[in-house]
């Protein structure tokens, strides 16, 4: 078996590709369903290991399994998919086989967790775009951590109206690279580091509180109420001016928190059903993981509930809350706000 590459940075054009080629079959799906008004693309396919899969998301996930039995010839890896949950192949007996399956992580080859579409609901009905979501950690002998992963990309899938796509990647510990592409041509229009602001105000900008199941909307609005009380009285905020907004993707999310659209983010569900004893749909880990890369890089600060280092295994079941915030300033001055009010617990800042 020849030696396995294992750094993001070996891996890192032959994933972009694979993003690329993601988001022409995603997107080529999407505008034949509108353009035939078929809306199979919208319907219900099956329940896989994390989430429901949807007629939209098939294109994709044909995608990375053909794209697992290409890189599995020469190498062996482990993916992860949220339909399929992990996988490992690597290299046959002889070069002209096919790859054959691994009995587990312990090949020392990588370990690569994909979102091939976070924000299927957004995109089915060419609301809002979607991403892909990658995370990479090198080898290891079972499911990484967040803290395992390396390296992330987060690139957009278009809905039918843009005519640009964004697209960014990052090293932990490394700048978060910002590239913008035309969409017909793939011609690299942008391409620089992304970085946040220092800018910790408590207004003039959105600080949503993401609300997504509705058995939670009650509880997420009285935390939010609560928390904004607080920062109309004590950072003197004028809160007609803290703006919402409910997109139903983690990884659009943290996009929009690396851009400073974002001041802050909330994503509370795992938190509230685990106070009230109750299961609900909650972000999950291959959501988020690669995502959280990126805006570490770019500057954000994401952290559990609690105020905790932000951390969990990269499976398709673990429930995950997170708050976000696009700088260090503004964690240190709102951050104690959202404490006192949750009650999460955790140093005040």
């Amino acid at each position: 078996m020849p030696r396995p590459t294992t750094t993001f940075d070996d891996w890192r054009p032959r994933l972009l590709a694979l993003c690329d080629e993601l988001c022409r079959d995603t997107r080529g799906a999407l505008l034949t369903a509108l353009d035939k008004g078929d809306s199979e693309i919208a319907r219900p396919q099956g329940r896989g290991e994390g989430d429901w899969t949807y007629g939209l998301d098939l294109p994709a996930e044909a995608g990375i399994d053909a794209w697992l039995a290409s890189v599995a010839r020469e190498e062996p890896v482990s993916v992860m998919t949220e339909d399929a949950g992990w996988r490992h192949f690597g290299p046959g007996p002889s070069p002209d086989e096919e790859p054959v399956e691994l009995a587990g992580f312990d090949h020392g080859g990588p370990r690569i967790a994909f979102d091939p579409v976070d924000g299927t609901r957004n995109l089915m009905t060419d609301l809002r775009p979607a991403w892909t979501v990658v995370a990479f950690a090198p080898a290891g002998d079972g499911v990484p951590m967040l803290s395992d992963v390396t390296g992330g990309i987060v690139a957009e899938l278009p809905e039918s109206r843009a005519r640009t796509r964004r697209v960014l990647s990052a090293e932990r510990g490394g700048a978060c690279s910002f590239t913008t592409y035309e969409l017909e041509s793939g011609e690299r229009l942008t391409a620089g580091s992304l970085s946040t602001d220092d800018d910790d105000r408590a207004d003039h900008g959105y600080f949503p509180f993401f609300r997504y199941m509705p058995d939670l909307r009650p509880a997420t609005s009285e935390l939010e109420a609560a928390f904004f009380d607080r920062l109309e009285r004590f950072e003197g905020a004028d809160v007609r001016n803290c703006y919402d907004d409910q997109y139903v993707t983690s990884a659009g999310h943290l996009v929009l928190l690396s851009l400073g659209t974002y001041r802050m983010i909330v994503d509370p569900r795992a938190f509230l059903a685990e106070r009230r004893g109750r299961p609900t749909i909650t972000t999950k880990p291959y959501d988020l993981a690669g995502a959280v890369v990126c805006a570490e890089a770019a500057g954000c600060v994401l952290t559990s509930p609690a105020g905790a280092p932000l951390d969990f295994p990269i499976d398709t079941s673990t429930p995950v809350s997170y708050v976000g915030y696009v700088n260090a300033g503004t964690r240190r001055r709102l951050e104690p706000h959202w404490l006192a009010v949750s009650g999460a617990g955790g140093p005040a800042r």
